[in-house]
């Protein structure tokens, strides 16, 4: 009964945190549109083996996670809620397991500590309000590693065994082969560290390869079955081709990952500065479930370093391990096994206040921009700061406050140092809450919300809509688009100086604008918000 209240808590408190305010804000390009986008083409053709976008083959991903967002589109309704309520129930199942994780190899105390500076930092918290993938598919990567984890320390070899193998399997099938890819280079850096097998018998292996190799044919021998290699084939040389180019113009330096993750996993991503190499009181299969966290952390961190396309999701798997790592140096200082070190509480204080400077600097940016403009070299970022978005300079108090709440707990620590966790994490959790659901929607009003309502205007119009120089998929989701039956409407030159049949609608940035202007055949429709928008009709 006690475990039942206590699970009931955490999805009570959960459901409290992500739920509410889901469809607030329009869906953001590229990434939530394009899944939110898959998954209303599919209800559109009922074709619900294979992804598309603009009604024409998706390669980039498997189907699980948009088959997440049709059936809830069909209960909600094609619309934002809709495509992020998926993970708002993946982000209430994480707490429960980081918690029965937790409680299972260290203690109850442990899995709580967990729960709650996961749920308080800020990336990790902010996804589940997301419409992206990574979450559900980090669950799934995470749930197959604990599941190995206990197929070593547990009699249930076969179950353990063939769960871990469902969950990596699932992994696959939400994101691609870049699961198989993490769980051999971390088995293989596990293998190498314990110098051998330990504890792993080769028929446990193989059989959780059978069961993962099962699980994806759900889908891919499915589709193998039905239409050839074709796609697959496709699906398979765009992984490649995003692990060895830079897709999108989404480059970046080394260290990406590690500057994210210290900032985007605040105030977690500060507690592992208490790591000691000292040996502690852990028994075996504590320690070594700490060892496949580093192991999972070092793996991903570096994997996707070298990985020439930086998005910054792709680094969110190490929100596990991180979140892990931070709450067994919390859980050793709860217990009075050690003392905060002067360089996390220094790193607290001063990484808080950067971040509390941020959020002061928003109103001030708002307020102040046409002083700012004329320092802005970028024509697109300027068109973005005319948005007519109110601010007030009593909103910079929310910088304020949360800087000092980290500062009163900070000082808490000293003195009774669960009650100073507790007050960070709630001050976290809160001002998280603020960013949401205050912040998001003025900085989306600012970087595409002209756009997003431009594209609604022209829902359920017998017309092409067509985007010029940049990629999107907000005009595809925020118009509606039914399938075309014209094929010259995929050209853009054919949209641009072909025999159309019916008006098109452009769109543009102001950067381009110019080059589009010398059309005779374009209707200057006007700009706003550092988009330009054209009209040609037949």
């Amino acid at each position: 009964m006690h475990n039942l209240i206590r699970y009931t808590i955490i999805i009570v408190l959960g459901g409290l945190l992500f739920i509410p305010m889901l469809g607030h804000v329009h869906l953001f390009d590229w990434d939530e549109i394009n899944f939110a986008e898959c998954a209303r083409e599919m209800i559109a053709t009922k074709e619900y083996l294979r992804m598309q976008i603009d009604y024409l083959p998706f390669y980039q991903k498997p189907p699980l996670f948009i088959w997440m967002q049709v059936l809830s589109m069909q209960l909600f309704g094609i619309n934002e809620f809709a495509a992020r309520f998926p993970n708002a129930i993946v982000g209430i199942v994480t707490l429960c397991t980081v918690y029965y994780a937790g409680k299972r190899v260290i203690s109850e105390k442990m899995g709580a500590i967990w729960a709650l500076i996961y749920a308080a930092s800020w990336l990790p918290h902010f996804y589940f309000k997301s419409g992206i993938i990574d979450p559900t598919f980090n669950l799934f990567i995470f749930l197959a590693f604990f599941q190995v984890h206990l197929l070593r320390y547990n009699e249930k070899k076969i179950l353990h065994t063939v769960l871990a193998g469902l969950f990596l399997g699932l992994a696959v099938l939400t994101k691609g082969p870049v699961a198989i890819l993490i769980a051999l280079l971390a088995f293989i850096v596990y293998v190498v560290v314990n110098k051998g097998l330990w504890g792993y018998k080769l028929g446990n292996l193989l059989l959780l390869a059978l069961v993962s190799v099962a699980t994806t044919s759900l889908w891919f021998g499915v589709e193998i079955i039905n239409h050839g290699f074709g796609f697959v084939k496709e699906f398979l040389v765009y992984q490649v081709r995003l692990f060895s180019t830079e897709d999108a113009d989404h480059g970046g330096p080394f260290i990406y990952h590690f500057v994210v993750l210290f900032f985007g996993c605040f105030p977690a991503s500060m507690f592992l500065l208490q790591y000691t190499r000292k040996r502690t009181t852990d028994n075996e299969a504590a320690r070594a479930f700490t060892r496949w966290m580093w192991i999972l952390f070092w793996v991903v961190l570096i994997l996707f370093s070298i990985v020439k396309t930086k998005i910054v999701h792709y680094s969110s798997l190490c929100y596990f391990p991180l979140t892990y790592l931070a709450a067994l140096q919390l859980y050793r200082l709860a217990e009075g096994e050690a003392k905060i070190k002067g360089r996390v509480v220094v790193a607290l204080l001063i990484t808080g206040l950067l971040l509390a400077i941020v959020i002061t600097a928003f109103p001030l940016v708002g307020i102040y921009k046409e002083q700012l403009i004329p320092y802005i070299n970028d024509p697109f970022a300027v068109g973005n700061l005319q948005a007519n978005v109110p601010w007030s300079i009593g909103e910079c108090v929310w910088g304020i406050i949360y800087f000092a709440g980290i500062v009163a707990a900070v000082v808490m620590m000293r003195k009774h140092f669960m009650r100073g966790l507790v007050t960070l994490c709630v001050v976290h959790i809160f001002i998280i809450q603020v960013a949401v659901s205050h912040f998001t929607p003025k900085i989306e009003a600012y970087s595409q919300r002209a756009a997003i309502e431009y594209f609604k205007s022209l829902q359920g119009k017998n017309v092409y809509v067509h985007v010029l120089g940049y990629k999107s998929y907000a005009d595809l989701f925020y118009t509606k688009k039914v399938q075309p039956t014209n094929p010259e409407s995929y050209k853009e030159d054919w949209l641009l100086t072909g025999k159309i049949d019916k008006p098109v609608y452009f769109i543009c940035k102001v950067q381009n604008a110019d080059e589009y202007r010398k059309m005779p055949q374009l209707v200057d429709l006007g700009s706003k918000n550092g988009f330009v928008f054209f009209r040609r009709t037949p």
